[in-house]
């Protein structure tokens, strides 16, 4: 009986397609130069939750049912008068992914969700921090498929940040346009 260890479909890709064309196309001395992408955060801002704290129990579930792992609400760090807001008051939710999960994620984004954004042709390539990680801007939590139309009370946001070890924006651009991140404007370097 073989006991093979399962592996995401994006994590046999990067070892046997993504690797070589950076190798080649950054010309790295050794496989280890090579970027890869080391985790990503997933955060939620809630709006109202000053008012209505099931909200965040809301937010916390629907991640979770996205993610398929356990979320952390976030709290307010200082008081904010205007915003009637106190220190340590919980507004939103974060999760981080590393690993299987990571890439089942990014796998899930790119071939299902992405797709079922409205008029969508592509996205963003400016959205780059000049250390290497992305940061995307999903305006509807409906995209992906594990959240059920009909319980959605309000339809919000999130944020989802990826965290590679490339050096510059360009190393980290290609790094993810071989994972298949679908970029509006092919960079032609």
């Amino acid at each position: 009986m073989s006991t093979a260890k399962y592996s995401p479909r994006l994590a046999d890709k990067y070892k046997k397609d993504v690797v070589p064309a950076l190798m080649k196309k950054f010309a790295y001395k050794s496989i280890m130069q090579t970027p890869k992408l080391e985790k990503i955060c997933i955060n939620r801002g809630v709006n109202g939750a000053v008012n209505d704290k099931k909200l965040i129990d809301v937010a916390v579930a629907e991640l979770e049912q996205i993610t398929g792992q356990k979320v952390i609400p976030t709290t307010s760090k200082k008081d904010i008068s205007n915003f009637k807001l106190r220190k340590g008051m919980p507004i939103g939710a974060k999760v981080t992914l590393r690993g299987e999960k990571m890439y089942e994620f990014l796998d899930r984004l790119v071939s299902v969700a992405l797709p079922r954004v409205r008029d969508f042709k592509g996205i963003s390539d400016k959205a780059f921090d000049g250390r290497g990680n992305y940061t995307l801007g999903v305006t509807e939590q409906i995209i992906f498929p594990e959240i059920d139309i009909d319980k959605v009370s309000k339809i919000t946001g999130m944020d989802i940040t990826f965290v590679t070890t490339a050096k510059s924006n360009d190393e980290a651009y290609e790094l993810l346009k071989e994972l298949g991140m679908p970029f509006k404007n092919i960079k032609n370097n």
